[in-house]
């Protein structure tokens, strides 16, 4: 009887230099305390050819150099326990991996290593290999993820049912067992929450927990956002009731112990459509040279009490949400749009810092009170300037001296460093269904400015006063410096449109800023260099580490002048009260909730951006063919980026439409350029456009230009 022939085994068989070097770090990994050389790595494969061993070698050399093992004796290598594992934060992700930060290293996870990781999850990592081009590495454990439910459409066929998620940055189905699945769930967008990261298949397994609705309802394309990001429309019935538990009325024992400043004159200064009014200013002249001004603050925390419901639930949000067409707020309607709101006309409970100021802003003396007010107007920034304008109508007199002082603050500010921004927002101006059908570039007023150099000193002083008279860690609204890189391409492109200004940290940076963005004001580009401004700057935080405020030159500063809104400045008026001995304040944990506080506001502005980009896809999917003029606004390796001169919304030209030439992208010159034609597109230049698409789902409006 004939032998049968060994097989191949299977090593070879399926032979790769990418799965061999996988299968030489699992044995590694799973024989720890052994040594081993590369004929014992052949043998436990089943690998005896020769050329296979060479590899094995120039393999265990490669781990040796990325230190995921060490060479014991010659030849003999064992698993790095040292470098075993390393904690990381998954900074982006891609369809062919994730990008794991460690300290100043960056390093790039494959797709098949990555444990399904998303932006933000804390990770732990193995290092298997590192070059001069790139650091590859295995994450082995996944330590906290930031999001573990996902909205999207199902994707139904023969081989199951999968969640494809809205976020492209998802770069994986979730399979929906069969068992879960309804008929009626086809065509609807749905709210799906992950079970099991671990299954052993291809990809993560979920359940639906929501139907959000018809995938291309505009109502369910807003909330798609708003569960995508994890946020909640609405309050559980049990901390609605323990919030219609607080009323109005206000005891003598409480008007006792509060200054009364209902027979001063104030009032509030809001945009149109506010509800929620945090902030209300009170003028009181007490001699030629010398008036007392009261910036009020709703008295949140007198309603809201540590680790009651209401307090749970507006540390769990963070702050309040502004989409496109609605409202998220912190706290439930009766106490942000009423009882803490500080409507006209009605007593309202505050806390406030009083100040004595003489005609040319100099600050006599300031103090901090509860009080009781009466606020006896509502204006608006439109109606506020109208009075100064016109030097006539209610509380002129007031109005004008705080205009006069509000350019004395502000002045005084850009002379010691801050950074002189100005900004016009867009709002969209909504039907009955909240469908767009037009836009309002919102001016920046003097009001506008009044409003923010009086919140500014507030919270500037109640920062200053707690750092000097509390002994425990306090809230600080941090602003770091300038990142290098970002300034020195920032030099760059100013070159390029002949300021001949050179950004570095030091060298008088904020005077240089201030001087190139005073000089811009005039062009055709003010807003570009605005933007490019803003974004080489850092991300403003909490923390209780304070470092200043760069953008604002200032060594100390908190947020506490919108309580109803925003948590940290609930939690500062807190510390601020424990000071002056009238309430008790825990700070345990409260880096932690400085942390939290700052992935919140960061999630908000997320959303915030994605329904404005929604809406804005909505508002000109009734526009595809118009032709509109606009300016370059940025340029990348996959298209350029305009905004439209009129409406200020922002559509991309794919460079793939782009097909008079082949442009190739100068990321050194910021532009791209005909390979044939060298024709240059770069930013600033004025070009004209057409709406190709409006894309819905990708909320990405495209263009294509015109006489290409």
């Amino acid at each position: 009887m004939r032998k049968k022939k060994n097989k191949k085994p299977k090593a070879v068989r399926n032979f790769s230099k990418k799965n061999l070097f996988a299968s030489i770090r699992s044995i590694y990994k799973e024989n720890p305390s052994l040594s081993m050389n590369y004929k014992q790595i052949a043998k436990k494969l089943n690998i005896k050819n020769q050329n296979i061993k060479t590899i094995i070698c120039d393999l265990l050399e490669e781990l040796k150099a990325s230190s995921y093992i060490k060479e014991i004796r010659r030849g003999y290598f064992r698993l790095n326990l040292k470098n075993l594992c390393l904690a990381g934060v998954v900074k982006n992700t891609s369809k062919k991996g994730v990008y794991v930060s460690v300290g100043d290293s960056e390093y790039f996870v494959p797709m098949h290593l990555s444990l399904f990781s998303l932006a933000d999850d804390i990770v732990e990592i193995t290092v298997y290999s590192v070059s001069k081009k790139k650091k590859l590495a295995e994450i082995t454990k996944v330590v906290e993820r930031k999001k573990n439910s996902f909205v999207g459409v199902l994707d139904v066929s023969s081989s199951g049912c999968f969640l494809v998620a809205d976020n492209k940055k998802v770069p994986f189905d979730i399979f929906i067992p069969k068992s879960l699945f309804k008929s009626h769930y086809k065509n609807k967008k749905v709210l799906v929450q992950v079970t099991s990261w671990l299954s052993g298949g291809k990809n993560p397994v979920g359940k639906i927990i929501r139907v959000l609705g018809e995938k291309n309802n505009h109502f369910t394309a807003i909330d798609s956002i708003i569960y995508d990001h994890g946020l909640s429309d609405f309050f559980e019935k049990d901390l609605l009731d323990f919030s219609k538990n607080k009323t109005l009325s206000i005891s003598p024992s409480i008007l006792k112990s509060r200054l009364d400043f209902r027979n001063t004159n104030t009032f509030t200064i809001d945009p149109e459509d506010a509800k929620d009014f945090d902030d209300a200013l009170s003028v009181k002249k007490l001699s030629k040279n010398l008036w007392e001004v009261g910036v009020h603050i709703a008295d949140v925390s007198f309603y809201v009490k540590p680790a009651d419901l209401l307090d749970n639930e507006a540390k769990k949000r963070g702050n309040s949400v502004y989409l496109a067409d609605r409202v998220i707020p912190m706290l439930p309607e009766n106490l942000s749009n009423d009882i803490c709101s500080l409507k006209p006309n009605v007593d309202r409970l505050a806390f406030s810092v009083i100040f004595k100021l003489d005609n040319k802003a100099n600050i006599n003396d300031f103090y901090f009170s509860e009080t009781i007010i009466c606020s006896n107007h509502r204006f608006t920034y439109e109606s506020a300037q109208s009075c100064i304008d016109n030097n006539s109508g209610v509380f002129v007199e007031e109005l004008s001296f705080l205009n006069k002082t509000a350019k004395l603050l502000k002045n005084n500010r850009i002379l010691d460093g801050s950074i002189n921004f100005e900004s016009s927002d867009i709002k969209f101006l909504l039907d009955k269904n909240n469908v767009p059908i037009g836009l309002k570039h919102k001016s920046y007023l003097q009001t506008n400015s009044l409003i923010e150099e009086f919140m500014l000193l507030a919270n500037k002083t109640v920062a200053t006063y707690i750092n000097k008279n509390y002994a425990f860690n306090s809230i600080y609204r941090i602003h770091d410096k300038p990142n290098i890189d970002k300034l020195s391409i920032l030099s760059k492109i100013a070159k390029q449109f002949d300021y001949n200004y050179s950004f570095k940290l030091g060298d008088n940076l904020p005077k240089k800023l201030n001087a190139f963005l005073k000089e811009t004001l005039e062009s055709g580009e003010k807003t570009l260099f605005q933007n490019l401004v803003a974004s080489s700057m850092a991300k403003a935080k909490y923390t209780t580490k304070n470092i200043g405020h760069f953008g604002l030159a200032f060594s100390y500063y908190s947020h506490f002048t919108s309580p109803i809104r925003r948590y940290p400045d609930l939690l500062v008026h807190r510390i601020l009260k424990f000071i002056l001995k009238v309430d008790s304040f825990s700070s345990l944990n409260l880096e932690g909730l400085c942390k939290h506080c700052s992935e919140t506001e960061r999630n908000a502005n997320l959303a915030e951006r994605a329904s404005f980009k929604y809406m804005q896809a909505l508002y000109f999917k009734n526009k595809i063919g118009n032709v509109f003029k606009g300016k370059i606004s940025g340029i990348t390796e996959w298209g350029v980026y305009v905004v439209l001169n009129d409406s200020g919304c922002e559509g991309l030209i794919k460079l793939s439409s782009m097909t008079d030439d082949h442009y190739v992208y100068n990321s050194k010159e910021f532009c791209l350029t005909g390979y044939s034609s060298l024709k240059t597109f770069q930013l600033g230049q004025n070009i004209k456009v057409k709406i190709l698409k409006s894309d819905l789902e990708r909320k990405q409006l495209y263009l294509s230009i015109i006489n290409l």
